[in-house]
């Protein structure tokens, strides 16, 4: 799957980045995503310089990942447990049918 370069434009400066083809919305989106921080950051009036707010976005979207990265961690864990009780409940449901079938 070859790479194409693909137009993108954050802060106003337009920049040509490789990308396979089944990556390019995706690659769109983060764009404009990071584009909007960076204006927000911008708009606030305290960070000045495209470096500087392009440093502070990455924090901040870095922020939002760990944090929603913490809060997924122990869901694998939950769905585990969910499977291994829908599992015995579904033994117990098998065993009392067969009382059932059995003692009639």
């Amino acid at each position: 799957m070859a790479s194409k370069g693909v137009n993108i434009s954050i802060m106003g400066r337009d920049f040509s980045v490789a990308c396979p083809a089944e990556e390019q919305e995706d690659l769109l989106e983060a764009a404009r995503y990071l584009d909007g921080s960076m204006k927000e950051i911008q708009k606030t009036g305290k960070i000045i310089g495209a470096e500087r707010c392009a440093i502070m976005a990455a924090l901040n979207i870095t922020n939002d990942l760990l944090k929603l990265q913490k809060s997924t961690v122990g869901q694998d864990k939950i769905q585990e447990k969910l499977s291994s009780l829908q599992s015995r409940i579904d033994d117990v449901l098998r065993e009392a049918e067969g009382a059932v079938s059995s003692a009639s």
